[in-house]
Order: structure tokens, then sequence, then C-alpha cells
């Protein structure tokens, strides 16, 4: 654990005016709050909130963050409140603690319920001041590097929210080192057998690797100097976590993969970076298509380089990246490069700073998603991928996401463009609305006020813009289709009890009756009668008193069983009681339930419910994009029964290399874990590797993972995903 002085001492290095008394209180708080408290490990608790804040003196923050370091779970895990911390250390440290602090004292249903509104908080408070988020990337570092104490379930959830969340969104700020750090231990935990396979890869070459990068950099550095330009040269190997990558994308074996070493070539001025640039591609020859100016067109962190990749000595690929001093120190600390002391500094997100175009973007394409595991979803869309950089036909420029089409584009102009968009021309030609959308492509949206979006759309699309805004569209026609069908059904019912519906709607009734039964207003009580939640004669008792009924409410006219829920009803005319699914809807068991296929749910695995005219409850894993394209309107409470037992299918994707036996390995893999495959389909690729689809039943979510990383670390074996059991 570092010491409250080397923490002292950091802070003087780089802000000699600093409080640093305010700082030594916040550290003896922290201490006294903590007292008693213990980590897995058997340390003081205070050894974490202490680490923390010497992670955010390496960001080089200013004395409110690390007192923040120091305190964010004091509110959390101990009795202290955020008033409590106001009279201590005023209003600007209590306020940076309260918005990393989790909302875990409120109920929620659902872990993913959780996590959404503990990111969705903390994504609010990160809007007004942005040293919220750099506390908590620091906390989640600090979680990261200790995680070896808990159990395994709890590691592979932490390194997967980290993988999913934190790093990207480190990525975006622009936090090199830390985006790196942050997916090594991230593969550690949920690739051990990989992980442990690339170390050691990288273990026995490093001698001969170092040896090389001296060398390069020696040759780099005086083709430089010969040619004037003034710089300085430095190699590194790729992390572990980008060499995996690689291995994946391409499927070479790490013995092939030639550019794992990238040299940086730090010069004085931006002019000095394109002569830096000439003389790389002059002496070596440039490989096509891996040029990039991020210089020219930054990205939206940005980030600024030139990226090439040219055949260096001894043949070997090479990455270069040439940058000048000032971009270099935004590559690596991203927004906290930034950082300035100066007294009435806002730390907020400007709405003129373009650094935080992206969040404020994020921001207002979030807010109207009440569903969490949505939430979370579109934050993940708007985190990951590559972007490209398009132009309007006023030469505007406008960042996408790598793999964007048309689509994805007119819905950045407007949600009206988006949704009456019926073609595109891109640099003069009419494409397809699926045409993928490449670096320097002018874009022009041709509208039609008769188009609309439709289901096909959400395969294309790839920001998160543009899904809500279609899913938002489709699911209002869902709900005018079931508010019609639900009054039509309404209608026929009301005139067997010999009753009118208009003068129904007119005189309130179905208002008073949609209050009775739980629904927001009468549109939404036809609408639940349209999806089956509630019956016809639920709603028609309701309104005609039963000495005023016509024969139609007489028992035995086949509206309604008695004693028997509307939504058992519902189900019961498309389904029979044949045996058990393990699964119970809305706390009732031995309603038959179908498992969608597209993500096929295990027992352990979060789920939900969709009510399907026809064809009962559909079961899908919360995660499951499709489940995110059907109307939550029809969402209902599902969960597993803990009583049932029973194997489920599941399909396990295994990546690997075309070698002699090693299926055999794999397969003694799924023996040894008590996993019996089914079906497997096994294919060789031209590039020496093998794409194999193993279909097999497994009882639980815990089974799966256990084969899981039995096959991950088999040698050879690159990457073992579970994929949809009709894959």
């Amino acid at each position: 654990m570092p010491s409250l002085d080397q923490i002292l001492e950091n802070i003087h290095s780089y802000h000699p005016g600093a409080d640093l008394a305010l700082v030594r209180r916040a550290y003896e708080f922290a201490v006294k709050a903590h007292e008693g408290q213990m980590r897995r490990s058997g340390d003081p608790y205070v050894t974490h909130p202490v680490s923390v804040a010497s992670v955010i003196t390496e960001l080089r923050l200013d004395v409110p963050s690390v007192c923040a370091g120091l305190l964010h779970d004091a509110v959390e895990d101990t009795s202290t409140t955020v008033e409590e911390l106001t009279e201590v250390f005023g209003p600007e440290i209590a306020f940076l603690v309260d918005g990393v602090t989790k909302l875990g004292k409120l109920p929620y249903a659902t872990r993913e319920e959780r996590q959404a509104e503990n990111f969705r908080k903390m994504l609010l408070a990160m809007a007004r001041d942005i040293r919220v988020i750099l506390v908590k990337f620091c906390d989640r570092l600090d979680n990261m590097r200790t995680l070896d104490h808990l159990p395994v379930e709890k590691q592979e959830r932490i390194a997967t929210e980290t993988l999913q969340i934190y790093s990207p969104l480190a990525h975006r700020l622009g936090i090199q080192w830390m985006k790196i750090e942050l997916e090594d231990l991230c593969f550690k935990y949920l690739q051990p057998g990989e992980y442990e396979q690339i170390k050691q890869a990288v273990a026995r070459t490093r001698r001969d690797r170092e040896r090389y990068i001296a060398e390069t950099e020696r040759r780099i550095q005086g083709e430089m100097a010969q040619a004037g330009v003034a710089c300085e040269v430095s190699g590194r190997a790729k992390h572990l976590y980008s060499i995996h990558q690689k291995m994946r994308r391409t499927g070479m074996p790490f013995e092939d993969i030639h550019d794992a070493i990238g040299f940086r070539v730090i010069t004085k001025s931006t002019r000095a970076c394109y002569e830096a640039l000439g003389v790389a591609h002059s002496v070596w020859q440039p490989i096509p298509g891996r040029f990039k100016d991020y210089i020219a067109l930054p990205k939206p962190n940005m980030y600024q380089s030139l990226h090439t990749a040219v055949i260096g000595p001894r043949g070997e690929r090479i990455e270069i990246q040439i940058r000048t001093e000032d971009m270099h120190l935004v590559a690596e600390q991203g927004i906290a490069a930034h950082w300035k002391y100066k007294d009435g500094e806002s730390h907020g997100v400007r709405r003129d700073d373009k650094k935080f175009a992206w969040l404020r973007q994020m921001m207002e394409s979030q807010k109207d998603l009440d569903d969490p595991t949505e939430f979370i979803e579109s934050v993940k869309m708007d985190l990951f991928g590559d972007e490209v950089y398009v132009f309007t036909p006023q030469g505007d420029v406008k960042a996408l996401p790598k793999g964007a089409c048309p689509i994805d584009y007119a819905y950045s102009i407007h949600s009206e463009v988006g949704d009456q968009c019926s073609g595109a021309r891109v640099n003069g030609v009419i494409v397809p609305l699926r045409y993928q959308l490449r670096n320097g492509d002018t874009v022009e949206i041709i509208t039609s006020p008769t188009q609309k979006p439709n289901k096909d759309w959400l395969k294309l699309v790839k920001t998160s813009r543009a899904r809500t805004k279609i899913r938002h569209r489709l699911r209002r026609e869902q709900r005018e289709r079931a508010q019609a069908m639900g009054k039509d059904l309404l209608e026929k019912t009301l005139r067997k009890y010999g009753a009118s519906y208009a003068k129904t709607a007119k005189h309130g009734d179905l208002e008073r009756v949609a209050k009775e039964l739980k629904c927001h207003s009468a549109e939404d009580l036809l609408c639940n009668v349209g999806y089956g939640k509630v019956t016809t004669r639920q709603v028609a008792e309701k309104v005609v008193p039963e000495d005023k009924r016509g024969g139609g409410g007489k028992k035995g006219d086949g509206i309604v069983e008695e004693g028997v829920g509307p939504l058992q009803q519902a189900l019961r005319k498309v389904t029979r009681r044949t045996g058990t699914t393990g699964i119970k809807v809305q706390g009732e068991d031995g309603v038959l339930v179908r498992f969608a296929r597209c993500c096929s749910p295990l027992p352990g695995d979060g789920i939900v419910g969709f009510i399907t005219r026809g064809r009962g409850v559909t079961v899908h894993t919360r995660g499951c994009p499709k489940a995110l394209d059907l109307d939550p309107e029809r969402r209902i409470d599902v969960e597993w029964d803990g009583k049932a037992s029973g194997s489920h299918p599941v399909a396990i994707q295994v990546l690997c290399a075309d070698k002699p036996g090693l299926l055999a390995h794999i397969s003694q893999s799924f023996s040894d874990s008590g996993v019996n495959i089914t079906q497997a389909h096994c294919r060789a690729t031209e590039d020496g590797r093998a794409v194999n689809t193993f279909h097999a039943r497994v009882y639980n979510l815990d089974q799966l993972k256990s084969v899981i990383r039995s096959v991950s670390r088999i040698k050879g074996v690159y990457a073992v995903d579970r994929v949809a059991a009709d894959a």
C-alpha cells in the first residue's frame, strides 16, 4: 500500500500550491470511518481508498479529487452521510463522493437494473463534473488489481463489466495506459487459459524482441536525424489483450503475428510529423491500407497522431505512430492532460467543448430509455468500436461507428430524417441502405413521407441513437395495433353484456376501470386487453352492474374460467400442462413456456418473458438483442424454479488452430466437465484455423462456464464463445 507521505509528495510534484492539509484530514477521516473493516485479502479496508488516491495522483488530478478517492467508500460502506461530508469537507468533495457512490441502498428487481441505474447516475454526475468518472476509473483499477481474493463467479462478473463499459470509456476519454491495464486484467480473469498461453509466448521471445526494438529504435532515430527531423523514438510490444484480439481477428497463431511491435516518434511540431512520415515511407515500404491521419481528423476523444505500418528491418512488419509532445500527452492521459487549476474553472461539460460532444449525444439519446437492460446495451454501443468519418453535402464531418450504414447517418441528422429514410446517395451514387459507410464518403439522404422504419433496419444499424429511435417507432406501432385489437374485443364483449363501448368511453368508465386494474390510462387498459394481460370480462363486469347485464354475462359463456387469473386464461388457450419447464410465470409454475432459440436461456441466466398471442410466453435472456426489440408492454415477470431439473440446449463455438489431435482434446474437455455433445459442426479455413460449433446439453450456467474455462486452457485454442443454439 502506498503511504500518505508518498501521495502528498506526488501531489506536490505537479501542484506545489496544493492544500495538503485537506488531504491529511481526508486520510484521517477515512481511517476512522473504515476502522475494523477488512478486505477479502485480510488487509485493513482503508488500504483500498489509499491505493485509489495514489492512482488519482498518477493522473495528476487536483486535491478535491484525491480527497474524493480517500472518501469514496465512506458513504456506501460506513455510517457516514453525504451531508456529513458536506459539512466537514465542503460541497465540492461531497458531490464527487456522491457521484461515485453506488445506489446500493435502493431496492432493484435484478442485478442488471441496479447496474444500469448506478451507471446512469454516474454518467449524469460525470456530465456535471468529469472528475467523477476519473475517480471511478481509479477505484475500478485498484479493484481489478486485487481481484484474486474474490470467488471466480464474482471475478468474471466484475471483469465482464469492466471490459464492456469501463475500458471503452477510458478509451473514449483517451486515458490509454489505464485502458491497456484494465483490458489485460480483464483478459486474465475472463480467459485465463489463453492469457497464460500468450503471456508465456511473449516471455519466451522477450530477449529477441527487446534486442529488435533497441536495434530498430536506433535505425529510425538515425534516418530521422539524417533527414533533419528532430524527434524521440521509443518502441514497445503490444499488450496481451491486443495480441489476443489480433490472433482472434486474423486466426493466426502467436508465431505468425509479425506486427506485435509498435514504435512512437515524438516530434516538436505538426509539420515535423508529416516530414517524419515521409522519411519512414521513403526508407521502408508502407503496407497498403494501414495509413491513418488522426492529426487532420482527430478522434472524438481528441486523440491526434499519424498511424502507418511498414515492412521494417529484417522484413518485420512494424507499426509507427507519429505525434507531437502535446499530442502524446493527450494520447496517454486523455482528458486528464487538459487539467487546469485556475480558480473558477468549470470541471463540467461545456456546451462548446468538442472533447465531450460524444458524451452529450450519448446522454441525450439515453434519457428516454427506462428499460435498464436496453440502457446498458445502448451505452455499450456508444462506447465500442472504431469510427469512420463521413461528410455531409455541406462539407461538415460526422463521426460514426465502424460498419455504420446510411440509416445511422440519417438518424444522426434528425429522428424524422431517419424515420423517412428511403434511400441514400454516397459520393453521388445511389446505394442500398445496407451499404457500410467508409472514411471520406459524402452522404446525402433521400426521404419519403410514406417511408416508415421496419424490423430489418435493426439488423443494419450500429448507433444506439438509430436503434433506440427505430425501436420506439416499432413499439408505438405495436401498441397501436394492440390498442385497436383490445378495443375490438371489448366492443364485442360489452355488446354481449348489453352495453355500448362508445357510451362507456364517453362517460369515463374506462378511465375508472383502468385505475382499478392498475393501468395508467384507458389506452393502457385497451393495450393490456390486446396483449392478453387483462380479459374483456374483467373490464365488462366492472363497467356493467350485475343487475343490468344482458345474456352475455352468464357463467359458462366461454369468456372466463372460474378461479383462474387473466394471464393463465390467455396462456391456457394455447398451451397445456404436460410437465414442468423449470420456469415460474409471475410466481405461478406449471405454465408451459418456450425458450427463445436466439439466446437459449440457462438456469442462472437473468431472464425475461414476453406474451405472444397464440404461442404463450417466450423466455429470453435479459441481454438478448432480440428481446430488446420487443415491446416492453408485452413483458412479464418470469423466474427459474429452483426445484426443477433437466438439461438445456446450448451451442459453443471454438476457434482454434487446425492441428491433428486438437479436436480430440476439446471433446475430452467436454466429457471431463460432464457435458455431452449432441452435435458438432467443424470446418477448416484456408488460413490454417478451424471453426467448431458444438451443440450440447447442460444443466445450468455454472456448468457452461466450467466447460468454457476448460476448453480455453487448451493450447491452440484462440477463442471460446457461447452462441445461439440455432447457430
